[in-house]
C-alpha cells in the first residue's frame, strides 16, 4: 500500500498548531509532534482550570468577608447565618467586595445582621 503524507491540508494542519504554540521554548514551538502534545496539554488544563478558578475565587471571597467579619467582632460562619436570619440576601462576591472597598458599608451590613 502507498505511503500518504497528507499533502498541502496536513502542512496547514500543522502550521496551525505551531501558530498555537508561539511563545513555548525550545522543540514545543518548532516540532510539530511536540507542539502537539503540549497543545492538548494546554487546552486541558485551560479547560480544567476554568472551574478551578471558579473555587478559588469562592475560598478567596470567604477568607475576606471572614477577616473583615472579625474586625467587626463576628466569625464568618456566625456572620453568614445571621444574614440569613435577617433576610439580607448578599452574594459572597459582592460581601467581599464591600468588604474590601467600602468597609463603612460592611460594618452597617454586619451591625443589621447583628441585630436580628
Amino acid at each position: 500500500m502507498a505511503r500518504v503524507k497528507g499533502g498541502p491540508k496536513g502542512h496547514l494542519r500543522h502550521k496551525k498548531i505551531l501558530k498555537m504554540n508561539k511563545g513555548n521554548f525550545g522543540t514545543r514551538h518548532r516540532l510539530f509532534r511536540r507542539a502537539n502534545e503540549t497543545m492538548l496539554k494546554g487546552l486541558w488544563y485551560a479547560y480544567r482550570d476554568r472551574r478551578t478558578r471558579k473555587r478559588d475565587l469562592r475560598k478567596l471571597w470567604i477568607a475576606r468577608i471572614n477577616a473583615a467579619a472579625r474586625l467587626n467582632g463576628m466569625n464568618y460562619s456566625r456572620l453568614m447565618h445571621a444574614l440569613k436570619l435577617a433576610g439580607i440576601t448578599i452574594n459572597r462576591k459582592v460581601l467581599a467586595d464591600l468588604a474590601v472597598r467600602d468597609p463603612q458599608a460592611f460594618t452597617a451590613v454586619v451591625s443589621k445582621a447583628k441585630a436580628v
